[in-house]
């Protein structure tokens, strides 16, 4: 019987890497994977409108550097760097330890999977239908060159009584092909019905190496 696997983990050391660095000991394991749990979750908040699209973290003798891929980063540096410096000192007083910040920019935001689903979550908040949605930002993933792409959605869709789930297909998605670069994410969409689960598949072609 066929199970379902989380598309990144299952490439992990063939094209893809951690999103996480550093070496610990049993005692501080627990200890730095929370933080990096709540570093995530911060950031997630403050910057939900500057177009993450992925953070990486790194560990090295009470260093902490977290590098932000972004769309947008302009937004997250700000005027003078004076929203950078923000986030940097909101890290620093919450964890106590010394925080580098790196924004790199995201090459081609049309093909990460993140973002294509926090487009989604963002129209369906607005009230835009999801059908209309989804197959809006299908499109804008497959002309940015993608060769297949897949939207599942769940939950009381236009405010229906029942919670369904439907899917939405444009091209090829291999599962089982591990030199294939698959991006995956999982977003919400809060409305006043509850919350809409989206899930984005994004498949960019074969990869070789890390």
């Amino acid at each position: 019987m066929g199970q379902k696997v989380n598309p990144i983990i299952f490439r992990i050391g063939i094209n893809r890497t951690w999103n996480s660095s550093w070496y610990a000991g049993k005692k501080q394991f627990g200890s730095y994977l929370y933080k990096d749990v709540k570093i995530k979750d911060i950031l997630r908040k403050v910057l939900k409108n500057a177009g993450v699209a992925g953070v990486h973290i790194e560990r090295s003798l009470g260093n902490v550097t977290v590098n932000i891929m972004s769309s947008k980063p302009g937004v997250i540096i700000g005027k003078k760097g004076d929203n950078i410096d923000k986030i940097k000192s909101l890290l620093e007083s919450t964890f106590g330890e010394t925080f580098m910040i790196n924004i790199k920019e995201v090459a081609q935001p049309d093909l990460s999977a993140v973002l294509a689903g926090e487009n989604v979550a963002g129209q369906i908040e607005r009230r835009i239908p999801y059908r209309r949605a989804v197959k809006s930002v299908i499109e804008k993933v497959m002309q940015a060159g993608a060769q297949g792409v897949k939207v599942k959605i769940g939950g009381r869709l236009n405010g229906a009584e029942i919670a369904r789930r439907e899917f939405f297909k444009n091209g090829n998605i291999p599962l089982h092909t591990l030199r294939a670069d698959v991006d995956y994410a999982k977003v919400e969409a809060n409305t006043t019905y509850g919350i809409i689960g989206i899930q984005v598949w994004v498949y960019k072609g074969l990869k070789f190496g890390s």
